[in-house]
C-alpha cells in the first residue's frame, strides 16, 4: 500500500477525500499526518492529538463486492482489523464501542470515521479515518481517553504500529464479501462493549434508558433490550451509550 506522509495537515480524512476528486483512486493509499489541525471524529466530534505522540491517519480501500444497503460491514471490518491490530500488540480487555471506537477496559484508545465514496448508486470506496492514542499520556477534560503507553507502560514506534495497522485492514478487506457478511457480524457483536450487560443510554431528547445490548442489524443499528421487554433498533443519532 502506498504511503504519503505529511507534517501538518488539517484532516487526513479531507486530503485523501481531495486526492480521490483529482486521480480517482483505484488502489489502497494511506495518508499520515504527524500532526492534525482540524482531525474529526464521529458526530462532529474534535479528535485531540498531541504532535507526533499519536496514529492520525486516513486510509482509501477500493470496494467492488459491497452493496449500499450492506456498507455498515465495512465499519465492521475497519473495527475487527483495528481489534486484530491492538491484539497483537497485547493491548488488555479490547472491546467495540458501538459503532466503531475501541477500548481497552473502558479506555478509549481509538477512534474511528469512515466516509464512503459512492458513484452512480455504487459503492466504489471508503476513507477510513483512524486516531490511535498510542505514546500521548495526558488529555485535556477526557477522562475515558487512554493510550498504549498509559495502558502498557512503555513507548511504541508510530510506524511500527500503522505498519500493523495497514496489513490488518487489507486482510480484513480481503475478506470484505457477502459470502463471509453473517461470520463478520458474529465475530462483531462478540466484541461489543457492555453486550448482554444492563447499561445506560441517553436519547435524542437526553432522557436517560437502562437496557441491554442484544446485537446488530444488518444495517448497523444497535438492537437493545429495554425495560419494558421489548427489543427496539437504534441509529448512531438516536441514542448513546454510556460509560
Amino acid at each position: 500500500m502506498d504511503i504519503i506522509k505529511v507534517d501538518a495537515i488539517a484532516s487526513t480524512n479531507t486530503f485523501l477525500k481531495d486526492l480521490n476528486r483529482e486521480k480517482h483512486l483505484v488502489d489502497s493509499v494511506c495518508v499520515m499526518a504527524n500532526e492534525q489541525l482540524a482531525g474529526k471524529g464521529q458526530m462532529g466530534t474534535v479528535w485531540q492529538s498531541n504532535p507526533g505522540e499519536n496514529l492520525t491517519c486516513s486510509v482509501f480501500m477500493p470496494l467492488k463486492e459491497v452493496k449500499l444497503t450492506d456498507q455498515f460491514y465495512v465499519s465492521i471490518s475497519t473495527s475487527l482489523a483495528i481489534w486484530d491490530c491492538l491484539s497483537s500488540l497485547q493491548v488488555p480487555k479490547l472491546s467495540i464501542k458501538w459503532p466503531n471506537d475501541i477500548l481497552s477496559d473502558r479506555q478509549k484508545v481509538c477512534g474511528v470515521l469512515i466516509e464512503n465514496i459512492v458513484k452512480n448508486g455504487r459503492l466504489i470506496g471508503a476513507i477510513l479515518g483512524i486516531g490511535i492514542n498510542i505514546n500521548q499520556v495526558v488529555f485535556d477534560n477526557l477522562p475515558q481517553a487512554g493510550s498504549l503507553k498509559k495502558i502498557l507502560g512503555r513507548s511504541f514506534t508510530i510506524d511500527e504500529v500503522l505498519h500493523l495497522l495497514l496489513n490488518a485492514l487489507e486482510e480484513r478487506f480481503s475478506e470484505l464479501d457477502a459470502s463471509n457478511f453473517i461470520f463478520l457480524k458474529e465475530e462483531y457483536e462478540e466484541l461489543l462493549f457492555r453486550k448482554n450487560k444492563p447499561s445506560t443510554f441517553i436519547d435524542e431528547e437526553g432522557n436517560s434508558l437502562v437496557g441491554i445490548i442484544q446485537s446488530i442489524t444488518n444495517e448497523g443499528k444497535l438492537q437493545v433490550l429495554l425495560e419494558d421487554e421489548i427489543i427496539t433498533d437504534f441509529d448512531l443519532k438516536e441514542i448513546k451509550l454510556l460509560y
